[in-house]
């Protein structure tokens, strides 16, 4: 299908359900990843305020109609889009953002994100009104729907230990009127693991999430929070583009994949502008020219003479999105 055909239903789901939305042709996804990597989208809109959810399902909806692609984008911090870009429509949720607080009970609160809210920012809401259980958060790139997606966890906790429930786009129940908006209650973490939620099995866009947290002393909250993102500072998170862990850990290894990486010698190995990071063997930057090929073709040299040594299999961290 051609591009003109694209912003051709773009416009008419517009006129049908009017909505703020930035439209980019050609979008390079390298300018929406923290990799900095990536070729052009078809097209990238970015929807927000009034009318975001009647025009996400509006168009969600005619793209299903005309087989066209669609991809969520959130903060762009786990994965890496190929030099060839993305077809079709990217779906940029950035601007869906913002909390609502709401009080359970006398001892109890609750904040429900929009999806696109940066994961800080929501970290700095909860200790801005004394809600404690964000902390472990803290410094962490991307986007609460992101979060909430991957089962986001650091320091011995995970989204799915504080989530109540989730508000979604389902795309795998679709009307004939269109797609079901429903709400996904979290029930004891039933779906959740490591790094793995329900919605991974789901074809769903987030909306909105909802917080159980506890109340906290906030100095000590700010105390904490501060000491979480020197500790990613410390371990060199911020120095490179990158997306954090390239892969997942696995207790059976007996473990963590960065010390195995290490202990293989495999830390600094290079191809291209993409590098095992000198400072710690489960992150793979972008060393100033890196090419998408150049991280996913390191990555899996690693896994392969991992593989050969240790007959461990790793398991790739890091979404690799797009037209390979």
């Amino acid at each position: 299908m051609s591009k003109k055909k694209f912003k051709e239903i773009i416009d008419k789901c517009l006129k049908e359900t009017p909505c703020e939305v930035v439209i980019r042709e050609d979008a390079p996804m390298k300018e929406h990843t923290t990799f900095k990597v990536g070729g052009p989208a078809d097209f990238l809109l970015r929807p927000s305020g009034e009318g975001f959810a009647s025009f996400c399902v509006n168009i969600l909806n005619r793209c299903r109609i005309e087989k066209i692609p669609v991809f969520i984008l959130g903060g762009g911090a786990n994965i890496v889009v190929s030099d060839n870009g993305i077809r079709g429509i990217v779906f940029d949720m950035g601007a869906w953002k913002g909390e609502n607080i709401q009080p359970l009970c006398e001892n109890k609160n609750e904040i429900i994100f929009k999806s696109g809210t940066g994961i800080d920012e929501a970290v700095d809401a909860a200790c801005a009104v004394g809600l404690s259980g964000l902390e472990f958060l803290a410094g962490m790139p991307g986007t609460i729907g992101g979060a909430v997606w991957m089962n986001a966890r650091c320091y011995e906790r995970e989204i799915a230990d504080v989530l109540s429930w989730v508000e979604i786009i389902s795309c795998d129940k679709v009307t004939e009127s269109g797609y079901v908006i429903k709400r996904v209650e979290n029930k004891d973490g039933a779906g959740f693991a490591y790094k793995q939620s329900p919605f991974q099995k789901m074809d769903c866009i987030i909306l909105n999430a909802s917080f159980k947290l506890e109340k906290g002393d906030k100095e000590k909250m700010l105390i904490k929070t501060a000491e979480f993102r020197k500790d990613r500072e410390k371990k060199g998170h911020y120095l490179f583009p990158s997306a954090g862990s390239a892969f997942k850990n696995n207790r059976n290894f007996g473990k963590p994949t960065g010390q195995i990486i290490d202990e293989l010698g495999l830390k600094s190995s290079q191809i291209g502008g993409a590098q095992i990071a000198p400072f710690h063997g489960n992150i793979v930057i972008n060393t100033g020219n890196a090419t998408a090929l150049d991280i996913r073709s390191l990555m899996n040299e690693i896994a392969i003479k991992v593989k050969e040594k240790t007959n461990f299999t790793l398991e790739p961290e890091i979404l690799f999105i797009g037209e390979w």
